[in-house]
């Protein structure tokens, strides 16, 4: 047997090598299939755990590789087996041949040949934990960071009921999961995490299907498809009953075919018969117990409420943005083969870009370590000379790398710096106390965000006259309060769409906000946003029951919003019941002549002398007209002075600042 199975012949000479077996050489999962010698018409029955411990005795420490054949005697019979599967603890697959070395530890599963009259008992008990290529996970190694507790949760709901024998599931009167929906914003990890399960797992290669995949425009074809992907997993349970393997098939966006039934118009009836078809098949009549379904949204509300229920997708796990110890991880993995290659510099602080990437998915830090490396490796080369050869030794990636393309990859759930930065083009300037008052007390509402267990939603309100300051103010409290998610929403992004479209895109940047654990919503120009008009007067009804919805609606558990609106009418907000939404309101009033005086001081462009005369006819002016005022007159009489006054060596001539404010129309 032996030289049929080196396929030799007697008399041949044949070279010989000493093997030296590698590092982690040990068998971690072996799979044999039993026959007898010499078949009969006769019926054993073989218990799995004696004879499990009888192979490891017999060939500890021996190479076995899959297809050898080997004889053995069991209870006064002669018996042959062939090795179907051998699995070493954490090796990929490859193309080499699988082999490794009969250690105590290693797991024996059996097989009965077909039609050998071998019946086997207790095979679970054999291998109990058999559903695992590792008996220990490192989710570091698996390019899985910040996700422990979720892959804890998963374990926990999902894997811990397969790990036992069927009989002691069957005592404790449970199935097993066969469902999972992993849910969460974009490029969090999902995909990752589904494919490193199927990966780990010690069943059938795992099948992956991307949702639209499904779909055929052939009638009937797509519900076909739908049933081929069982069709394995059936045959399996048919002729192996519990002692099937387990066959995960992975839905990528599975909102893509499985939208709530009736929900869509296309008249042909296609999706809901594909969620019927799939219902059918994970909890129907003829329900598996060896398939895992593991299904991927970033819309969970779109699917369809009975696919949800227990016996189906029943583990939802939530795939958040990573936390400051996740991002770290993340970091980490991304960055492990520089550090080990001596690519990584020195005053690389992982632990403050940790710090500084807030709201940033795996997938975003993923494309920062990527951008951070393209620096790298353009100061290496010469675009005057691209095939001067380049060396290796010579590519560090720094800190300023990683920090300039902080600035190229910007989270898709992060505060729009940009956006808030252009609300205020004349930064903030000391107004007087009564400005100061109001951002103070906005800041201490932030603060009561942060820190309040009973106040998970706080909403301000900011009223006052047109270009008195109150957008500039609220985008200085959104980027003071340092909160990892800060929008802005306003008319000017809105021009043209429909009305229902511009509640489509508010209800998106509140739920955006709801996956952030802290932040802040800039409502700006409120009666824009409502379409006002004084004529009539007319409003959109439609936003408008929208916003006061939710300004009412507190958010998930753990995540805490900040909201503040600011308007020009607050007559008419009042009249339609929106004041009484918002927690506190506060007047922005307009410049005093003492206010004004302050402003003109910190410009410096008029003479001392002039600054009181000036301030004077400033008295009840907006901030906004204010800087208007000043830029017109800072181009002089002939023009051309504006940089020499800004500079500071030249001012403004009092006569001609009387003049500009002439031309200016007071509100």
């Amino acid at each position: 047997m032996q030289r049929r199975c080196v396929k030799v012949s007697a008399a041949d000479s044949i070279p010989v090598t000493r093997f030296l077996p590698p590092d982690n050489f040990n068998l971690a999962l072996l799979t044999l299939e039993l026959d007898f010698l010499r078949r009969g018409n006769r019926s054993e029955q073989i218990d799995a755990v004696q004879l499990a411990n009888l192979i490891r005795n017999i060939f500890l420490n021996q190479v076995m590789t899959a297809g050898q054949k080997v004889l053995f005697e069991y209870h006064g019979n002669n018996y042959s087996f062939t090795v179907s599967q051998a699995a070493v603890e954490g090796q990929e697959k490859s193309n080499s041949p699988e082999r490794g070395m009969v250690s105590a530890e290693t797991y024996i599963v059996f097989e009965a040949a077909r039609d050998s009259g071998i019946k086997i008992v207790n095979q679970r008990e054999a291998a109990t934990s058999n559903i695992f290529k590792q008996k220990e996970f490192n989710l570091e190694s698996l390019g899985i960071g910040g996700l422990s507790a979720e892959f804890a949760d998963i374990f926990r709901r999902a894997f811990a009921s397969r790990v036992f024998p069927p009989h002691v599931t069957s005592k404790l009167g449970i199935k097993h999961v066969k469902g999972m929906l992993l849910f969460g914003p974009p490029g969090t990890g999902k995909t990752l995490m589904a494919r490193q399960i199927g990966k780990i797992l010690n069943g059938k290669e795992p099948k992956i299907v991307n949702g639209p995949e499904v779909l055929s425009k052939f009638v009937g074809e797509t519900e076909k498809n739908v049933r081929d992907l069982f069709a394995d997993a059936e045959q399996e349970q048919r002729t192996r009953g519990d002692e099937s393997d387990l066959h995960v098939i992975i839905f990528d966006e599975i909102d893509a075919i499985c939208k709530s039934r009736g929900s869509t118009r296309d008249g042909t009836g296609v999706h809901d018969s594909i969620v019927n078809q799939l219902l059918t098949k994970i909890d129907g009549v003829e329900s598996l117990n060896n398939v895992l379904l593991i299904g991927m949204t970033n819309r969970k509300d779109m699917l369809d409420e009975a696919l949800l229920r227990p016996g189906r997708l029943e583990v939802q796990v939530e795939i958040s943005l990573p936390d400051e110890n996740g991002r770290l991880q993340i970091l980490q993995i991304h960055t492990n083969k520089m550090k080990e290659n001596s690519f990584l510099a020195p005053d690389v602080n992982l632990q403050e870009l940790a710090a500084r990437t807030k709201n940033y998915s795996g997938a975003e830090l993923e494309g920062v370590v990527k951008s951070a490396v393209s620096y790298a490796l353009n100061r290496q080369l010469s675009l005057e000379d691209l095939t001067k050869p380049v060396e290796e030794e010579n590519i560090k990636v720094t800190m300023d790398d990683f920090l300039n393309a902080l600035h190229e990859v910007t989270p898709a759930f992060g505060a729009s710096t940009d956006d808030l930065e252009r609300c205020r083009l004349h930064g903030m300037v000391d107004c007087g106390d009564r400005h100061k008052h109001i951002y103070q007390r906005a800041m201490l509402l932030v603060e009561q965000v942060k820190v309040s267990k009973g106040s998970p939603l706080i909403t301000c309100l900011l009223e006052g006259s047109r270009g008195s300051g109150k957008t500039a103010l609220a985008a200085t409290v959104g980027i003071d309060s340092d909160f990892p998610y800060v929008k802005i929403v306003s008319a000017e992004t809105m021009i043209g769409l429909h009305e229902s479209t511009k509640c489509a895109q508010i209800i998106k940047v509140f739920e955006d906000a709801y996956r952030s654990p802290l932040s802040v919503i800039v409502l700006d120009d409120i009666e824009r946003l409502l379409e006002y008009v004084a004529i009539g007067p007319r409003f959109s009804n439609l936003i408008s029951q929208t916003l006061l919805v939710l300004l009412k609606r507190l958010p998930p558990k753990g995540k805490k919003l900040m909201v503040i609106g600011t308007t020009s009418e607050l007559g008419f907000l009042d009249s339609i019941g929106f004041c009484d939404t918002f927690s506190v309101t506060y007047h922005v009033p307009t410049l005093n002549k003492n206010d004004a005086k302050k402003v003109l001081e910190q410009l410096n462009v008029f003479a001392d002398e002039d600054i009181d005369s000036a301030a004077e006819v400033l008295d009840d002016m907006p901030i906004r007209k204010l800087y208007m005022l000043i830029e017109m007159a800072a181009q002089g009489e002939q023009g051309g002075l504006a940089e020499a006054i800004y500079s500071g060596e030249e001012k403004i001539k009092i006569s001609h600042f009387y003049d500009c404010l002439q031309d200016v129309v007071r509100i």
